[in-house]
């Protein structure tokens, strides 16, 4: 499962105006024109597609459900995946490009 949020560095009880702010962040420092990293495009089109599902309140709502209802039914496993997802974007944010 694909953490929207933590792709966008921020918390599930975003506001629209934080998720849109923290997509242009995110977009433009991830483009691949701009990053010559290996991963930049792969993480362009995470940041794409989260900022796709999180600034529609339908989408988002049926996400944010969704979440809930994989970390009721096997939370073990999602709560390694989160906190998976989130290390790989931490540790990707400290380590300068090449």
């Amino acid at each position: 499962m694909t953490d929207h949020y933590a792709a966008l560095g921020l918390g599930s009880d975003a506001s629209l105006a934080d998720i849109k702010k923290a997509f242009r962040q995110k977009a433009s420092f991830y483009h691949p024109d701009k990053n010559p990293a290996p991963d930049a495009a792969a993480r362009f089109r995470a940041v794409q597609q989260a900022y796709e599902v999180l600034s529609d309140p339908e989408q988002r709502q049926a996400y944010d459900d969704n979440r809930r209802r994989n970390l009721l039914d096997d939370p073990l496993e999602t709560a390694q995946a989160i906190w998976k997802g989130y290390f790989q974007q931490v540790l990707a944010d400290i380590q300068p490009p090449r």
